[in-house]
């Protein structure tokens, strides 16, 4: 690791680490800026340099993600009509018999529709909806249905409650579903 050190008036720092996973070894420089007074701190981090762990260049198309971050609110439309269509069969057969096929709840299991629903979640994102989902669901089998399912279950979800469809499908990674703010009522 390499660092630099800070200025006066301000702070800036060069960090480089080498991250290795899945294969990949990536040198990430991590630069730091810290302005003095209200604005705060504003952290970037940018990967220059990709190599696989036998030393040979990787194109960075390699390194990204297949799925991009998702951004916005569940009213901009966070998945598509043929997702929530693929996610009805899928939640009848792994949910409902908890849930119920009204998404009202059963006796032990809240249910997934509704201004309850919607408020639990509000103020959260997606993706703390998805991964509550893919850790948990169904309860006491969570891997029998896989990321996609899950991901088309939670979009059908989201249509019976009300949220607009749109152009991209809902994606099936926390992470690229943590910038999609879950709100209770349209903005």
């Amino acid at each position: 690791m390499s660092k630099r050190a800070s200025r006066p008036g301000g702070a800036a720092a060069s960090v480089t680490s080498r991250v290795t996973t899945a294969g990949f070894s990536v040198i990430v420089p991590v630069v730091i800026i810290a302005a003095v007074g209200a604005v705060g701190a504003v952290l970037s981090v940018v990967p220059v340099t990709a190599v696989n762990t036998a030393g040979a260049a990787v194109p960075e198309t390699t390194l990204l993600s297949s799925a991009s971050l998702q951004t916005g609110s569940v009213w901009d439309g966070a998945y598509t009509e043929a997702q929530a269509r693929r996610g009805e069969p899928l939640y009848e057969a792994s949910c409902a018999e908890c849930h119920g096929s009204d998404l009202n709840g059963l006796e032990m299991a809240p249910g997934l529709l509704g201004s309850e629903f919607a408020w639990n979640w509000n103020g959260l994102t997606l993706g703390d909806l998805f991964e509550r989902v893919r850790v948990s669901m169904p309860q006491g089998a969570p891997n029998s249905v896989s990321r996609g399912e899950k991901a088309d279950i939670l979009a059908y979800m989201l249509e019976v409650n009300g949220f607009p469809a749109g152009e991209t499908e809902l994606g099936s990674r926390t992470d690229t579903l943590r910038g999609v703010s879950f709100h209770a009522e349209k903005p």
